[in-house]
C-alpha cells in the first residue's frame, strides 16, 4: 500500500481526534451523555466546541482528499512519490488546522484549510 493510502487512512480517522477531544477533554461526559451525544456536544463551550467543529469539518473535507488520491492512482498519469508528497502535507494541515482551532487562531485556521484544498486540486490537477 502506498503512503498516500495510508494518508487516506489517517484522514479517516481525524475527525474521531476531535470527536475525543470534545468529548473527552474535560467533565462531563458520561454513559448518561452517551445516550444522547448530539445534544452533550452542541452545549459544549470553549476548545472542546472548537473540536467538535473541527470533527464536523472533518467529515467535510475527507472525502474530497480520499477521491483525489484515489483519482491520482487511478489515472496513472501523476508520479506517484509527489502524490504521496502532496497526501503527507493534506494530512499535515490538517493536523495544524486541528491545533489552530483548538488554540482559537482562526486566519491560521483558515489558511491551513486553504492549503489542504489547493493540496486536494493539485492531486487533480497532476493526474489531468
Amino acid at each position: 500500500m502506498t503512503i498516500a493510502f495510508w494518508c487516506v487512512l489517517i484522514a479517516l480517522c481525524l475527525p474521531y481526534l476531535g470527536a475525543w477531544t470534545a468529548k473527552f477533554g474535560g467533565r462531563g461526559f458520561g454513559l448518561q451523555e452517551n445516550h444522547d451525544a448530539r445534544s452533550f456536544l452542541a452545549g459544549l463551550e470553549g476548545f472542546r466546541k472548537r473540536a467538535h467543529y473541527f470533527q464536523l469539518n472533518s467529515f467535510e473535507a475527507t472525502p474530497a482528499f480520499a477521491v483525489a488520491v484515489i483519482v491520482a492512482y487511478v489515472v496513472d498519469n501523476a508520479d506517484p512519490a509527489l502524490v504521496d508528497t502532496l497526501a503527507i502535507g493534506w494530512v499535515t494541515s490538517r493536523l495544524l488546522y486541528f491545533i489552530f482551532y483548538l488554540a482559537d487562531l482562526a486566519i491560521l485556521r483558515s489558511l491551513v484549510w486553504f492549503v489542504g484544498m489547493a493540496i486536494v486540486i493539485a492531486l487533480f490537477v497532476i493526474s489531468a
